[in-house]
């Protein structure tokens, strides 16, 4: 059984990425190497980094979680960060 993690990337360009993922430094690697692995958001906006990683009960609970943060304010997404 893998352990799921929700992660928050910020880009270059200031913006924030929401994703989900069983391998939170993988994934990492893959947006930043910018191939067909990588979101189509992220190839634009590199280099991202690692702002925030929680672990989630299962794959449902993870994507529960993404979309609950993906409706977040920016500014609500920012003090999840602190």
């Amino acid at each position: 059984m893998s352990t799921w993690f929700v992660y928050i990337l910020h880009c270059a360009d200031g913006t924030l990425y929401t994703g989900v993922t069983t391998d939170p430094e993988r994934r990492l690697r893959e947006h930043n190497a910018g191939g067909r692995l990588a979101a189509r958001y992220t190839r634009a906006r590199r280099p991202v980094a690692l702002a925030h990683v929680e672990p989630a009960c299962g794959r449902t609970e993870a994507y529960r979680r993404e979309a609950a943060i993906k409706k977040l304010a920016r500014e609500a997404k920012l003090a999840l960060l602190r």
